[in-house]
């Protein structure tokens, strides 16, 4: 099992950076490709990012590539996604997620956080 917790979200205005962070306290964080995913009111939970287990590959989505950049490090247990050039429209909740094996930029991941708010003013 195991557990992940989001937090950075907030209020911002377009224009502006956010840095999420997903916390991961265990051993076996190191061995899971991680992600991001947000979702709207109303619509379907979105792939953004997501990096391989030793950070060698990355792969985002074509809404947010040049704008968002996933990090980890996995001697903190820990997963980022510095957010730049937010736009109204990136207001959502986000999820970071873990499964073992490839990136998928489908929702099939086998652990999820809880998730956390982000909201951009216009």
């Amino acid at each position: 099992q195991v557990q992940l917790v989001e937090s950075g979200g907030g209020l911002v205005q377009a224009g502006g950076s956010l840095r999420l962070s997903c916390a991961a306290p265990g051993r076996t964080f190191s061995t899971y490709t991680m992600a991001w995913f947000r979702q709207a009111p109303g619509k379907e939970r979105e792939f953004l990012a997501a990096i391989t287990w030793r950070g060698a590959d990355t792969r985002y989505a074509d809404s947010v590539k040049g704008r968002f950049a996933i990090s980890r490090d996995n001697a903190k247990n820990s997963l980022y996604l510095q957010m730049n050039s937010l736009k109204p429209e990136d207001t959502a909740v986000y999820y970071c997620a873990a499964k073992t094996g490839p990136i998928s930029v489908t929702t099939r991941y086998d652990y999820w956080g809880q998730g956390t708010q982000v909201t951009v003013s216009s």
